[in-house]
């Protein structure tokens, strides 16, 4: 769900210009964090009657079809060059096609909740990784702090001191390896993607548009066509691609362009907080004690790896 860091990877050129929209901003930003907090919903929703990687693809194809309009609309021309082409593939496996995956398979055996509640975890993933991977992010002790709270969180949400009673290893892997697949996306586009000249809308509608190919050749091999279509399940993939995907991009590059990155960010710690309430309300799934508090530890740790060093 978390696209922020991708968006301030490529070079402020391909911004655009900022400028004021007719809806406030924060208005924008508590749409946009209601929208991918009830995705995890809608994943639940969608995957009762269909299968793992039909939600994906009908997600990727509904939220290429909203990116397509838009880009009608502003006369937008995909990106050029089989490079950037090349590029944007391996963006779109890593960014879109994966993690969609992997946590539409995680919520046939985990609850909504706790997916949205991995998915908070991609801040401490992307600060390991940049560590790592990118020289210009210096391991600060609020950052190193930061990851082990997040870490305790983690632990937390877990109920490690149960031996993790009453959870699906298996998904709740593919919830975390969803939530890592975001930062390393995030990193590849900085390091091959950053300064392309490309506006923010033409390479993600092409990011999409190759996810929505990669799905198309995966998802026949491992499904058959659904005999029948409910009508709830497909609403819920419908909205999942034309709201949670495609809508949620657009609306999130506006904040990023207007606000900067860093604020636009924040967005990420809301999420979890919705997917639960939805989750908890409209699905009725159950929560103990330690999902909401290894939830706030969680968000307390990525907020910390966020904090800019002092100069």
């Amino acid at each position: 769900m978390s696209t922020v860091t991708s968006a301030r990877a490529l070079s402020p050129a391909a911004a655009g210009p900022r400028r004021r929209a007719a809806l406030d901003w924060r208005v924008r930003f508590g749409v946009l964090a209601l929208i991918w907090g009830f995705s995890f919903l809608l994943i639940k929703v969608g995957t009762e009657a269909y299968a793992p990687f039909q939600v994906t693809f009908g997600r990727l194809l509904f939220g290429t079809a909203v990116l397509a309009a838009a880009m009608a609309v502003k006369r937008e021309r995909l990106p050029r060059g089989v490079r950037t082409w090349g590029h944007l593939a391996v963006a779109a496996l890593l960014l879109n096609a994966l993690p969609f995956s992997l946590f539409a398979y995680a919520e046939l055996t985990v609850p909504s909740t706790l997916a949205g509640i991995c998915n908070a975890t991609s801040p401490l993933w992307g600060m390991a990784l940049s560590l790592v991977a990118l020289s210009e992010d210096r391991p600060t002790r609020s950052r190193v702090a930061g990851l082990g709270i997040g870490f305790i969180g983690v632990l937390t949400v877990l109920g490690v001191w149960q031996g993790f009673h009453g959870l699906d290893a298996t998904g709740t892997a593919m919830a975390l390896l969803a939530s890592l697949s975001y930062p390393v996306g995030w990193i590849y586009v900085r390091r091959t993607l950053a300064g392309t000249g490309h506006s923010h809308l033409s390479m993600t509608g092409a990011q999409l548009l190759l996810a929505t190919a990669q799905l198309a050749v995966v998802t026949p091999l491992f499904t058959t066509l659904p005999s029948h279509f409910p009508v709830v399940p497909l609403l819920a993939v419908v909205a999942l691609g034309a709201l949670g995907t495609g809508l949620a991009m657009l609306v999130q590059y506006g904040i990023v362009a207007e606000v900067g990155p860093t604020t636009a960010q924040m967005v990420t710690y809301f999420i979890p907080v919705i997917a639960t309430a939805a989750g908890v309300a409209i699905l009725g799934e159950s929560l103990s004690w330690s999902t909401p508090v290894g939830a706030v530890v969680v968000l307390a740790g990525a907020a910390l790896t966020q904090a800019k060093p002092r100069p």
